[in-house]
């Protein structure tokens, strides 16, 4: 068995004829030209297909590498018919398409287009206009009415960079003129504005400084009033918002004099005296209202602006508000309004002015007694210094308290500071000796 069992390795496989269609016959004893002799490899697909002279070429390649491949192939079977070439020709002759048509955009779609300012630039980044710079400042003293004294001064130096024309001097008094009457609660800072530009806007043209110029604004409206008081509800508001703003106006509004100190401005005296005029004479709630708030803001200065020329405007005004409150059909609450506005010009507008020390008395100074301490009867009646009886009172209880606390007593509790017929009494000093002796035997 094991004779015929070779170890060698390959043994026994020379004698094995090759089968495969692609080698060639040899004899049996050559085994190893047998596996040296192999198929050459198939060219790609992809590749050009061999020629038929290449000398690389054997005899034992199959017929598939002389075929040719299928992309070529379709390139050469491929061919457009002429009936298919005289139908497009037909449709481009009877098309009523045109290639210089206008672009279509669905309904809905809005074509960008790119923002050019006026001198040819990109619109990308605007620059700021006076009016987004003066709104943008009142909106911020609006809300922070705090800030105008430090602030200010930086807005009219931005504003002097700006303000340069006739033009834009114009368009700044309408901004502030707008702004000021028509932001709620904004009529005083918007004063304190323009009297404050009045005085440091550089530009002043022929036209007019800036304060005249916002008089004639002021003017324009003032010349309608007869029509504002009659109007419609929202007209006779906005006619509200300009007295109001003319009477702060005529409050903080300075007119420099080379003369002397600074003055109101005389024709904003005259014209809230027409204005209330016209208020009255539509005697409706709400020019009611608006002259009553106009009195409270502006009746002291007034009445004394008056009286310095020997006139007595305030009176007739105050006879004409007692007529309205007997004869008008306003509500009761503006008829209230109207009687608390004469108790508070009856007292001087509230006024009241501080006596020296010496000319003080109960008479003239209703705050004579203010510093005097307020003591109170058995039943709870104060007893003040206005009383006839409260001097001997007073005087009786500071005897009394120097009765309890004499001048020689001390504060430290010393026993030299009780007299010698002061004496403890026998119980209360029997229990203080009881009590030192326990607490020292208690220390024990």
């Amino acid at each position: 068995m094991t004779e015929n069992f070779d170890r060698a390795p390959g043994a026994g496989r020379a004698r094995i004829k090759p089968r495969s269609p692609g080698l060639a016959d040899v004899g049996d004893g050559d085994a190893t030209s047998v596996f040296n002799q192999r198929e050459p490899l198939r060219q790609p697909r992809t590749s050009p297909p061999l020629t038929e002279n290449n000398p690389n070429n054997s005899e034992a390649i199959d017929g598939e590498s002389r075929r040719p491949s299928k992309p070529h192939q379709s390139i050469h079977n491929h061919s457009t018919p002429a009936s298919k070439v005289k139908s497009v020709d037909s449709l481009v002759n009877t098309s009523i398409l045109s290639a210089n048509a206008p672009e279509f955009y669905p309904a809905s779609f809005s074509p960008y287009e790119e923002s050019v300012s006026e001198d040819g630039s990109d619109g990308y980044y605007t620059e700021t206009t006076l009016a987004e710079l003066v709104e943008e400042f009142l909106s911020y003293l609006n809300s922070s009415p705090g800030s105008f004294e430090t602030d200010i001064e930086h807005m009219v130096n931005m504003l002097n960079s700006w303000v340069t024309t006739e033009e834009t001097l114009q368009e700044l008094v309408e901004l502030i003129y707008t702004q000021s009457t028509a932001i709620p609660n904004f009529s005083y800072t918007g004063a304190r504005l323009c009297n404050f530009l009045s005085h440091n806007l550089v530009l002043s043209p022929a036209s007019g400084n800036f304060r005249q110029l916002l008089l004639k604004r002021c003017q324009t409206e003032y010349e309608q009033r007869d029509v504002a008081v009659r109007g419609d509800q929202e007209t006779q508001k906005k006619f509200h918002a300009y007295v109001l703003f003319l009477g702060e106006l005529y409050l903080r509004l300075e007119v420099k004099s080379a003369k002397g100190p600074p003055s109101r401005a005389e024709i904003l005296l005259i014209a809230l005296r027409e204005l209330m005029n016209a208020l009255f004479s539509n005697p409706v709630d709400g020019n009611l209202i608006c002259a009553v708030k106009l009195l409270k803001l502006t009746g002291s200065v007034l009445e004394d602006a008056w009286k310095e020329k020997g006139k007595s405007d305030m009176d007739q005004l105050v006879q004409r508000i007692e007529n309205i409150v007997l004869d008008a059909q306003c509500s009761r609450d503006v008829k209230q309004m109207l009687l608390r506005l004469v108790e508070l010009r009856s007292s001087n507008w509230g006024r009241v002015y501080a006596a020296a020390a010496s000319d003080a008395t109960p008479d003239n100074d209703p705050n004579y007694f203010m510093n005097e301490p307020t003591f109170y009867t058995a039943d709870g009646t104060p007893f003040t210094a206005a009383d006839p009886e409260y001097s001997e009172k007073y005087q009786e209880i500071l005897d009394r308290e120097d009765d309890f606390f004499p001048e020689d007593c001390e504060e430290n509790g010393d026993e030299s500071s009780f007299n010698d017929e002061d004496e403890m009494d026998p119980e209360i000093e029997e229990a203080f000796e009881t009590f030192c002796l326990e607490s020292e035997r208690r220390r024990r």
